[in-house]
């Protein structure tokens, strides 16, 4: 991998984990499913929806649709998880799909044409895409609700 852009997301991508991280390192599992106010989402719905996200999108993704037909959207704004543990092991298995897919990348395959949705993106659009998801999702979430103290 040559391309300073894969490089860069990849540092982006590290760096966004890394602050969902340090989140979970300063709340309790319970703080983790608070609600902020009623029809908001907890931090644990927040990853669960990340998660499930980034094993849709970059799971055979230069193959496969990036919305694939296992993935059951809805049920990801369920709150299911019985520990800060669990919620830890999904975060880490989301992570490493998306690190996977992208460590495999050449500059090459930026170009390429993959599907979301059955909507046709170039490489680079599905990881900018992806790159604007992850803030979006969770620093509303976060930041807004002070849980973050850097």
């Amino acid at each position: 991998m040559d391309s300073s852009f894969l490089i860069s997301a990849i540092k982006q991508f590290e760096y966004y984990k890394s602050l969902g991280e340090k989140t979970f390192n300063q709340l309790s599992f319970e703080e983790l499913k608070m609600e902020f106010a009623e029809d908001s989402n907890s931090i644990a719905i927040i990853v669960k929806h990340l998660v499930g996200n980034m094993l849709s999108r970059w799971t055979l993704f230069l193959t496969e649709d990036g919305e694939k037909k296992w993935r059951q959207r809805d049920s990801e704004f369920e709150d299911t998880y019985t520990s800060k543990k669990d919620l830890i092991a999904d975060w880490k298995e989301g992570w490493n799909c998306l690190f996977s897919a992208l460590n495999e990348l050449t500059e090459a395959d930026l170009e390429r044409i993959i599907y979301i949705r059955h909507q046709g993106h170039t490489v680079t659009e599905a990881i900018n895409r992806q790159l604007a998801h992850l803030p979006l999702s969770y620093w509303t979430n976060c930041v807004f609700r002070k849980t973050y103290k850097r």
